[in-house]
């Protein structure tokens, strides 16, 4: 139900976009997110947005360097990553939740992400 993509391998101080599509027009309304699990670590929250585009990130690893946002016409949310580093070498991780929920229900397949020094 949902599917990301973008991912690849870039230098470091490249951008990448991701891109994930909701299936359903349920999702409209759902809390989007983005997280990433790099190896030999646990998965740790990106950025997530609401459905009226209020955003919220993980300042302590993204830092200004990552913006969220969605097209609901499309269905579809975005992670514009700028200024890429070696330790954001992860898989990227879309996911949704009703907004009257604390948990992520749905997760997309993972794209990965790999930034070379």
């Amino acid at each position: 139900q949902l599917q990301a993509s973008g991912g690849g391998l870039v230098q470091a101080g490249g951008s990448l976009r991701l891109s994930c599509v909701a299936s359903e027009r349920t999702f409209s309304s759902y809390v989007m997110g983005w997280f990433r699990q790099a190896p030999g670590k646990e998965r740790e929250f990106i950025a997530r947005i609401t459905w009226s585009g209020g955003a919220t990130y993980n300042a302590d690893s993204v830092k200004g360097r990552f913006t969220i946002s969605r097209d609901s016409a499309k269905n579809t949310v975005y992670l514009q990553m700028n200024r890429l580093k070696p330790e954001d070498t992860a898989v990227y991780y879309c996911t949704a939740r009703p907004p009257s929920s604390t948990v992520y229900d749905y997760w997309g397949q993972g794209t990965l992400v790999t930034v070379s020094s």
